[in-house]
């Protein structure tokens, strides 16, 4: 069994700035994956960004350039950090994290961006 626990999120100002972590405990092995997902209100959760185990990443469109997403393999701990935040980038974020056929979440943070 793996635990996904995110902490970070909160309200934040336009074109400001914050820093998500989630940190894997339980049984753990390595990951083929790692990943931040949000869902808005009313809308589907959406990929934000991804780290592969060898370090490639992939992003969404609308966080390109803004967000990035690293992690610490020692803590297993993956961080996303958002610069530039908007008021569209208002959702609960997810943790993520596969290995092999498994897939594990945590149990989201609130992040809100507004004035």
């Amino acid at each position: 069994q793996v635990q996904l626990v995110e902490s970070g999120g909160g309200l934040v100002q336009p074109g400001g700035s914050l820093r998500l972590s989630c940190a894997a405990s339980g049984s753990i092995f390595s990951f083929g994956a790692m990943a931040w997902y949000r869902q808005a209100p009313g809308k589907q959760r959406e990929l934000v960004a991804r780290i592969f185990s060898g370090g490639r990443t992939n992003y969404a469109d609308s966080v390109k350039g803004r967000f990035t997403i690293s992690i610490d393999n020692a803590k297993i701990t993956v961080y996303l950090e958002m610069n530039r935040v908007k008021p569209e980038d208002t959702a609960v974020y997810y943790c993520n994290a596969v290995r092999g056929i498994d897939d594990f979440w945590g149990q989201g943070t609130q992040v809100t961006v507004s004035s």
